[in-house]
């Protein structure tokens, strides 16, 4: 989606229903498609859903809104894998519009959803921590059958992620690393939970407590990071659409290896937050 000011998604989030507020394209079936290695694409034309397969099973992260959800589970099957071969659920985070699917996925695939402990309560209460009354931004309820940590990783036969908190969108906002095998290369991936200020609040009352320094702590925690794939929850953070399209287009090159892309683009988004929280705490939001 197109971001809109923080201020004026906030208000939008607060009046009007949830289904006035899906972008055009969050519903919007697309073809699943190979990324890198063992990563195949299984969102819709604009949330990401991530499919890694393994010779005893497979990971699914992220579930799309409700809607999304049988568009990832078609998708699934297109690229010929088995619903029941999913063995378990990640998030990136607790917003209707990634976590909004999980539930139907889950009690179709039979799956284990694996979940960071800050957002515990927003995936099993089914609402956007902070703004628990705003009917508009609740998901179903689902329940997490395993608590992780920063750090934590999370493994099948030939799939290994590791969890990095990276907190402030939401509590527990996870990016999830991985290594793949392309043309014979090793790279670094990492699917970016989102470090945009959205509808929360920064300065009093706050979203939750201590959500400025979260976010400060992922910006310091981003600068270090080693990202040869970067992937998102929203197919506009890197380009995603122009790269399926151009990995179409020319199979000799994978655009998905765009190692320049994850600290600008991080960057900005700093720049971004600090900006919102100086003109907030000057106008006493």
């Amino acid at each position: 989606m197109k971001f809109l000011t923080s201020i004026s998604l906030a208000f939008a989030l607060t009046m009007t229903p949830a289904p006035a507020l899906a972008q055009s394209n969050w519903n919007q079936p697309a073809e699943p498609y190979h990324v890198a290695g063992n990563i195949y694409y299984v969102g819709t034309e604009g949330l990401g859903a991530y499919l890694f397969t393994g010779s005893s099973g497979h990971v699914l992260l992220d579930g799309t809104t409700p809607e999304g959800a049988a568009i990832i589970e078609a998708n699934i099957t297109k690229l010929g894998f088995k619903l029941g071969d999913v063995k378990i659920l990640l998030n990136s985070h607790a917003h209707f519009d990634h976590s909004g699917g999980l539930a139907k996925l889950k009690a179709d695939t039979g799956a284990q959803l694996v979940a960071m402990e800050g957002d515990v309560s927003a995936l099993e209460g089914g609402f956007y921590l902070g703004s628990e009354d705003v009917k508009a931004m609740s998901a179903p309820p689902v329940k997490v059958d395993r608590i992780i940590k920063d750090g934590d990783k999370v493994s099948l036969e030939g799939i290994e992620l590791t969890a990095n908190l990276t907190a402030g969108h939401s509590r527990g906002c996870t990016s999830w690393g991985a290594k793949v095998s392309e043309g014979g290369k090793t790279y670094d991936v990492l699917v970016f939970c989102s470090a945009t200020v959205a509808a929360n609040r920064i300065t009093p009352p706050l979203q939750y407590e201590d959500i400025v320094e979260d976010y400060r702590a992922t910006f310091a925690k981003t600068k270090t990071m080693k990202v040869d794939i970067p992937l998102a929850p929203h197919t506009e953070f890197f380009g995603l659409l122009a790269k399926r399209d151009q990995a179409k287009a020319d199979k000799a090159v994978n655009p998905f290896v765009d190692p320049g892309a994850f600290q600008p683009f991080t960057a900005k988004l700093e720049a971004d937050f600090e900006k919102t929280l100086r003109e907030r705490t000057a106008k006493g939001q």
